[in-house]
Protein backbone atom coordinates (compact mmCIF):
# COMPACT_ATOMS: atom_id res chain seq x y z
CA UNK A 1 0.00 0.00 0.00
CA UNK A 2 1.21 3.47 -0.66
CA UNK A 3 2.14 5.52 1.97
CA UNK A 4 0.07 8.39 2.83
CA UNK A 5 1.43 12.16 1.50
CA UNK A 6 2.38 13.29 4.79
CA UNK A 7 4.22 10.19 5.57
CA UNK A 8 6.56 10.26 2.38
CA UNK A 9 6.74 14.27 2.91
CA UNK A 10 8.28 13.31 6.46
CA UNK A 11 10.95 10.74 4.97
CA UNK A 12 12.01 13.64 2.18
CA UNK A 13 12.28 16.09 4.47
CA UNK A 14 14.81 13.65 6.54
CA UNK A 15 16.92 12.74 3.79
CA UNK A 16 20.39 14.44 3.83
CA UNK A 17 19.81 17.80 1.47
CA UNK A 18 16.80 17.02 0.36
CA UNK A 19 14.36 19.98 -0.91
CA UNK A 20 11.02 19.06 0.04
CA UNK A 21 9.31 22.92 -1.74
CA UNK A 22 9.75 25.30 -4.76
CA UNK A 23 12.06 27.65 -4.26
CA UNK A 24 9.65 29.72 -6.24
CA UNK A 25 6.34 29.08 -7.90
CA UNK A 26 3.29 30.79 -9.88
CA UNK A 27 0.35 29.69 -10.35
CA UNK A 28 -2.23 31.38 -12.78
CA UNK A 29 -5.17 30.72 -14.76
CA UNK A 30 -4.42 29.27 -17.63
CA UNK A 31 -3.33 31.39 -21.32
CA UNK A 32 -4.75 28.98 -23.75
CA UNK A 33 -5.89 24.55 -24.01
CA UNK A 34 -3.35 22.29 -25.24
CA UNK A 35 -5.00 20.49 -28.17
CA UNK A 36 -5.87 17.15 -27.89
CA UNK A 37 -4.61 16.76 -24.37
CA UNK A 38 -6.87 16.20 -21.77
CA UNK A 39 -4.59 16.64 -18.97
CA UNK A 40 -2.99 20.05 -20.58
CA UNK A 41 0.90 19.02 -21.11
CA UNK A 42 3.76 18.87 -17.74
CA UNK A 43 7.54 19.27 -18.77
CA UNK A 44 9.93 18.78 -16.11
CA UNK A 45 13.76 19.70 -16.04
CA UNK A 46 16.44 19.40 -13.46
CA UNK A 47 15.79 22.78 -12.45
CA UNK A 48 11.86 23.89 -12.90
CA UNK A 49 8.18 22.51 -13.28
CA UNK A 50 6.26 24.21 -16.34
CA UNK A 51 2.07 22.79 -16.50
CA UNK A 52 0.18 24.27 -18.88
CA UNK A 53 -3.84 23.83 -18.94
CA UNK A 54 -3.84 21.45 -15.68
CA UNK A 55 -6.44 21.42 -13.13
CA UNK A 56 -5.96 20.35 -9.68
CA UNK A 57 -6.68 16.66 -10.51
CA UNK A 58 -3.99 16.87 -13.02
CA UNK A 59 -1.69 17.89 -10.38
CA UNK A 60 -2.29 15.38 -7.63
CA UNK A 61 -2.53 12.93 -10.52
CA UNK A 62 1.17 13.73 -11.29
CA UNK A 63 2.40 14.13 -7.83
CA UNK A 64 0.74 10.75 -6.33
CA UNK A 65 1.13 8.88 -9.18
CA UNK A 66 -2.52 7.79 -9.51
CA UNK A 67 -4.73 7.50 -12.25
CA UNK A 68 -8.33 9.74 -12.94
CA UNK A 69 -10.55 7.22 -11.76
CA UNK A 70 -8.54 6.89 -8.35
CA UNK A 71 -9.11 10.82 -7.81
CA UNK A 72 -12.79 10.55 -6.08
CA UNK A 73 -13.98 14.58 -5.39
CA UNK A 74 -16.12 17.11 -6.26
CA UNK A 75 -16.62 18.65 -10.22
CA UNK A 76 -13.82 21.77 -8.52
CA UNK A 77 -11.11 19.01 -8.82
CA UNK A 78 -11.65 20.03 -12.70
CA UNK A 79 -13.03 23.13 -13.49
CA UNK A 80 -10.51 25.35 -13.62
CA UNK A 81 -7.54 25.20 -15.81
CA UNK A 82 -4.20 26.35 -14.79
CA UNK A 83 -0.68 27.25 -15.69
CA UNK A 84 2.25 26.34 -13.15
CA UNK A 85 6.02 27.44 -13.31
CA UNK A 86 7.88 26.05 -10.11
CA UNK A 87 11.86 26.45 -10.11
CA UNK A 88 14.05 24.84 -7.19
CA UNK A 89 17.11 25.70 -6.22
CA UNK A 90 19.42 23.08 -7.32
CA UNK A 91 18.69 20.25 -10.01
CA UNK A 92 16.56 17.63 -8.91
CA UNK A 93 14.90 14.57 -9.87
CA UNK A 94 11.36 14.36 -10.93
CA UNK A 95 10.73 11.81 -8.19
CA UNK A 96 11.78 14.67 -5.37
CA UNK A 97 9.61 17.57 -7.88
CA UNK A 98 6.25 15.39 -7.47
CA UNK A 99 7.14 15.54 -3.32
CA UNK A 100 7.24 19.27 -4.01
CA UNK A 101 4.15 19.10 -6.28
CA UNK A 102 2.34 17.65 -2.84
CA UNK A 103 3.80 20.13 -0.34
CA UNK A 104 2.36 22.84 -2.91
CA UNK A 105 -0.88 20.90 -2.93
CA UNK A 106 -1.38 21.10 0.58
CA UNK A 107 0.37 25.25 1.14
CA UNK A 108 -1.42 26.29 -1.98
CA UNK A 109 -4.43 24.39 -3.19
CA UNK A 110 -5.24 23.80 0.88
CA UNK A 111 -5.86 19.93 -0.64
CA UNK A 112 -7.12 17.49 2.31
CA UNK A 113 -8.21 13.79 1.33
CA UNK A 114 -7.83 10.63 2.45
CA UNK A 115 -7.24 7.11 0.96
CA UNK A 116 -9.82 4.38 0.85
CA UNK A 117 -10.47 0.93 -1.08
CA UNK A 118 -13.41 1.06 -3.31
CA UNK A 119 -14.68 -1.75 -5.84
CA UNK A 120 -14.17 -0.80 -9.15
CA UNK A 121 -14.64 -2.28 -13.24
CA UNK A 122 -10.98 -2.09 -14.20
CA UNK A 123 -8.78 -3.30 -17.40
CA UNK A 124 -5.65 -5.29 -17.12
CA UNK A 125 -3.09 -4.71 -19.97
CA UNK A 126 -1.74 -8.08 -21.09
CA UNK A 127 -0.03 -9.44 -24.17
CA UNK A 128 -2.10 -11.28 -26.81
CA UNK A 129 -0.83 -14.93 -27.18
CA UNK A 130 0.73 -13.83 -30.27
CA UNK A 131 3.14 -11.79 -28.74
CA UNK A 132 3.62 -7.91 -28.32
CA UNK A 133 4.76 -6.13 -32.05
CA UNK A 134 5.92 -2.33 -33.11
CA UNK A 135 7.07 -1.55 -29.60
CA UNK A 136 11.16 -0.62 -29.99
CA UNK A 137 13.15 -0.39 -27.28
CA UNK A 138 13.98 3.10 -26.17
CA UNK A 139 17.61 4.65 -26.52
CA UNK A 140 19.26 4.86 -22.79
CA UNK A 141 18.66 8.12 -21.36
CA UNK A 142 15.74 8.87 -23.79
CA UNK A 143 13.74 11.51 -22.68
CA UNK A 144 9.95 10.29 -21.85
CA UNK A 145 7.65 11.82 -25.00
CA UNK A 146 3.98 11.52 -25.86
CA UNK A 147 2.07 13.49 -28.78
CA UNK A 148 -1.41 13.13 -29.60
CA UNK A 149 -3.27 14.00 -32.48
CA UNK A 150 -7.05 13.75 -33.86
CA UNK A 151 -6.20 10.36 -34.76
CA UNK A 152 -3.39 8.72 -32.50
CA UNK A 153 -0.49 8.70 -30.63
CA UNK A 154 3.18 8.73 -31.12
CA UNK A 155 4.95 7.65 -27.55
CA UNK A 156 8.59 7.70 -26.79
CA UNK A 157 10.86 6.22 -23.80
CA UNK A 158 7.86 5.29 -21.90
CA UNK A 159 6.91 2.45 -19.89
CA UNK A 160 4.03 -0.30 -19.88
CA UNK A 161 2.84 1.37 -16.64
CA UNK A 162 2.95 5.01 -17.72
CA UNK A 163 1.26 4.26 -21.26
CA UNK A 164 -1.44 2.15 -19.25
CA UNK A 165 -1.76 5.69 -16.81
CA UNK A 166 -2.26 7.59 -20.48
CA UNK A 167 -4.91 5.31 -21.27
CA UNK A 168 -6.62 5.13 -18.34
CA UNK A 169 -8.23 9.02 -18.59
CA UNK A 170 -9.60 8.44 -21.61
CA UNK A 171 -11.60 4.98 -20.76
CA UNK A 172 -12.02 6.72 -17.21
CA UNK A 173 -11.21 3.72 -15.84
CA UNK A 174 -7.78 1.88 -14.13
CA UNK A 175 -5.67 0.22 -16.47
CA UNK A 176 -3.44 -2.25 -14.57
CA UNK A 177 -0.20 -3.07 -16.53
CA UNK A 178 0.06 -7.40 -16.60
CA UNK A 179 2.37 -7.28 -19.72
CA UNK A 180 4.99 -8.53 -18.04
CA UNK A 181 7.60 -6.28 -20.43
CA UNK A 182 10.30 -4.00 -18.64
CA UNK A 183 11.91 -0.73 -19.39
CA UNK A 184 10.63 1.50 -21.91
CA UNK A 185 9.93 1.88 -25.41
CA UNK A 186 9.10 3.86 -28.35
CA UNK A 187 5.72 3.18 -30.62
CA UNK A 188 2.58 4.99 -32.19
CA UNK A 189 -0.74 3.77 -32.50
CA UNK A 190 -3.31 4.99 -35.77
CA UNK A 191 -7.08 4.99 -34.50
CA UNK A 192 -7.72 5.35 -38.45
CA UNK A 193 -7.89 1.62 -39.75
CA UNK A 194 -10.21 0.62 -36.87
CA UNK A 195 -12.81 3.26 -37.86
CA UNK A 196 -15.49 3.93 -39.81
CA UNK A 197 -15.24 5.88 -42.72
CA UNK A 198 -14.95 9.44 -41.78
CA UNK A 199 -15.13 9.38 -37.95
CA UNK A 200 -13.25 10.02 -35.47
CA UNK A 201 -12.43 8.58 -32.70
CA UNK A 202 -14.21 10.69 -30.15
CA UNK A 203 -17.38 9.66 -31.82
CA UNK A 204 -16.91 6.00 -31.09
CA UNK A 205 -17.13 4.00 -27.82
CA UNK A 206 -13.35 4.68 -26.63
CA UNK A 207 -13.15 1.32 -24.83
CA UNK A 208 -14.17 -0.84 -27.86
CA UNK A 209 -11.88 1.60 -30.07
CA UNK A 210 -8.78 1.54 -27.95
CA UNK A 211 -8.75 -2.49 -27.50
CA UNK A 212 -8.91 -2.94 -31.04
CA UNK A 213 -6.26 -0.43 -32.25
CA UNK A 214 -3.85 -1.72 -29.34
CA UNK A 215 -4.07 -5.77 -30.63
CA UNK A 216 -3.93 -4.48 -33.76
CA UNK A 217 -1.16 -2.24 -34.02
CA UNK A 218 0.62 -3.26 -30.39
CA UNK A 219 -0.24 -7.06 -30.04
CA UNK A 220 -1.64 -5.86 -26.68
CA UNK A 221 -5.52 -6.17 -24.81
CA UNK A 222 -7.26 -5.02 -22.59
CA UNK A 223 -8.92 -7.17 -20.43
CA UNK A 224 -12.19 -6.13 -18.29
CA UNK A 225 -12.67 -6.92 -14.99
CA UNK A 226 -13.63 -6.10 -11.27
CA UNK A 227 -11.81 -5.79 -8.25
CA UNK A 228 -10.38 -3.40 -5.26
CA UNK A 229 -8.81 0.03 -6.23
CA UNK A 230 -6.93 2.03 -3.97
CA UNK A 231 -8.59 5.85 -4.07
CA UNK A 232 -7.45 9.27 -2.71
CA UNK A 233 -11.19 10.77 -1.53
CA UNK A 234 -10.43 14.55 -1.65
CA UNK A 235 -11.87 16.07 1.15
CA UNK A 236 -11.32 19.88 0.83
CA UNK A 237 -9.55 21.99 -2.09
CA UNK A 238 -9.85 25.08 -2.32
CA UNK A 239 -8.78 27.72 -5.23
CA UNK A 240 -5.16 28.58 -4.73
CA UNK A 241 -3.71 31.76 -2.88
CA UNK A 242 -1.87 34.60 -4.31
CA UNK A 243 1.50 34.15 -5.64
Amino acid sequence: MRMLGAVVLAIAAGSAGAQTTFAVASIHPSSEAVKFERDGKTDVTPMALRMRDVTVQTCIKWAYGVQRAQVVGSDDLEQIHYDIDAKVEEPTKPEQMKLMMQALLADRFKLKFHRAQKEMRRYAMVVLPTGSKNLKVSEPGAEPYRQNSARGTVVRATTMQEWADFLSGPLETPVVDKTGLPGRYDFSIDFTPYLPKDQVPMQQDPGYIVNITLQGDLGLKLEPGKGPIEVMVVDHVEKPSEN
